[in-house]
Order: structure tokens, then sequence, then C-alpha cells
């Protein structure tokens, strides 16, 4: 919430560097901007039948209480956005450089048109995830449909990957990686969970280092299903090393693995230092790239495109 509205950021496509640079009904002005953009959201809502999350968000008025301005906070998120555009206009590139390649590989094509729609609406969400002051669910569809565009972009790579080799495994080691990759999404959702309440926390005042044992449930079960995702990547692991193939993407897979979960017990131990979070989070974003890599090469069939 670093920049209450969007696509730019207090007004400006130069983000303030002080309050001082603000009106002083700055919060009241920006809530209401938040409120307004909610109320066609739920009308989309309503039309498509959700009704009863539209409820929710119409009777909530805590989405529209507005935070103090942070510059740190503003110039990360606008950063986050900048970075957003560059990856926008790589995909944007990449369905143009397609268009070439259409009558070679209509799939690539359509992939890539696939991936430019995905960032198009991950870009328009977004603005929707602060609009409605980051609500959890929709923190939870944003960042699945990052690992969406994810994916997408690693099976174009594998299509596009001159010195790729098939690899070939038994059908249970298939298996085997299918259960990792759901393993790791479900995670994923429930670190979604986690942080969601770790906010609310901190909004509530609590000092930094209550957040940890103020937590319910989520937290207690984010933690142990770590286990389950260490324990069937190491089943994988070793299933791998007993075949003759390139090795390098599941050693890469368990240093990953044990990288998401050091720094989970770091944040868990450490009052969840801020610098942590997002290390914490690319690592899984990093090892379920790696995983759809592997499980691609896996089952690729066709030809490489090439241009």
């Amino acid at each position: 919430m670093g920049c209450p509205d969007w696509p730019r950021c207090f007004g400006s496509w130069v983000p303030p560097t002080s309050a001082e640079q603000l009106p002083s009904d700055y919060k009241e002005v920006y809530s209401a901007k938040r409120d307004q953009k909610n109320q066609k959201f739920i009308k989309y809502l309503r039309l498509a039948g959700m009704n009863s999350t539209a409820n929710q968000l119409t009777e909530d008025k805590s989405i529209l209480v507005e935070s103090n301005f942070n510059a740190v906070k503003t110039w990360i998120e606008y950063v986050n956005r900048l970075t957003g555009v560059v990856i926008g206009l790589f995909i944007l590139v990449l369905f143009w450089q397609s268009w070439k390649l259409r009558k070679i590989s209509l799939r690539y094509f359509v992939v890539a048109g696939l991936t430019l729609l995905g960032v198009i609406f991950q870009g328009w969400f977004g603005s929707i995830v602060v609009s409605t002051n980051l609500t959890t669910w929709t923190i939870t569809i944003h960042m699945l449909l990052a690992l969406l565009i994810v994916a997408l972009v690693v099976y174009l790579y594998t299509l596009t990957d001159t010195d790729a080799v098939k690899i070939t495994l038994r059908p249970v080691v298939k298996w085997t990686l299918a259960g990792c990759m759901v393993l790791l999404l479900t995670q994923v959702i429930l670190g979604t969970e986690v942080r969601s309440a770790i906010d609310r926390i901190a909004m509530s005042g609590l000092v930094r280092n209550s957040w940890i044992g103020s937590l319910g449930s989520e937290f207690i079960l984010h933690r142990t299903f770590s286990w389950a995702v260490l324990i069937m990547h190491v089943i994988l692991v070793v299933q791998i090393q007993k075949t003759n193939v390139d090795k390098a993407l599941s050693r890469g897979l368990i240093v990953l693995i044990l990288g998401t979960l050091v720094t989970g017990i770091g944040m868990a131990y450490f009052s969840i230092p801020a610098f942590l979070q997002p290390v914490h989070l690319l690592m899984a974003t990093v090892t379920l790239g790696t995983q759809l890599l592997l499980f691609f090469r896996m089952n690729s069939n066709n030809q490489v495109v090439t241009a």
C-alpha cells in the first residue's frame, strides 16, 4: 500500500519522498478513489455471480483505511511496478516475435499470446489488490497469476531451447515430480495466508517480536507442511540420482527447497526480518520454475522451435 492509486503513485509518475509533498487530506482523497474503484469491481463480481464476495467487500469498511505515508514503502512499491512494466515490454516483444513463427509453431504463438494476456490481466488485478487494501484472497490470486505467467514463460523456453535434451524417466518419477509441484503450490497458498495474517497483526500495533507468537493455525499449518514438501523433494532427488540423466536440475531443486526452508526458519526465529520475506518468496518461485523446466523436459515430444 505504498502507492494507494494505480498506475500512478499519489497521482504522480515520480512518487513523493515526504508527506509534505502531499495535500493535508491525502488519506481521505485516496481512500475515496479506492472506494470508487472498488464499487466498479463489486459490480463485476455481482455480474459473475460472486454475490457473497461482493457483499464482503461492501460491508468491510476496513479496506478503506489509508496508511500513513512511508517513503520506503512507496518507493519499494513503485520499483515493483516499474519492474512489472519492463516484464510486460519483454513479453510484448516475445509475442511480436511469435507472430513470425505462427506458421512454424501455432502452439508457440498461442502460448505467447496467453502470456501477454496474463501479464495485462495481472497488471489490472494488481490495481484491485491495492484498491481493496491487500484483501487476503486478492493477494492469493495475484500470486497464483504470477506463478502461471512463470509457467507459461518456462514452457516457451523449453520450446525454443536448442540445447535441451528430452529426459526419459520411469512414470513413477514423473508422478513424484507432479506431487512435488502440487505440494509446493499448496505451500505457497498457505504462505499467502500467513503473510495476510502478519499484515493484520502489524496493523494492530504489536511490536515486531510479538508477531510470530500472535499467529494462529495458518502459521502452524504452513510450518508443518514444509516438512512434507522437503521429504517429497528428497524422494524425487533420490529417484533421479539412480538414473543416468543430467542431475543438475534435481540437485538445484533440493538446494532451493533447503534455502526456502532456512529462510522460513530465519523469519520464525528472528522476528520476520523484512529482507527475508522477499528472499523466501523468490526462492519458492524459482523452485517452482525449476520444477516446471524439469517436468516439461520429461514430457517433451516436439521439435524445437527456431526462427
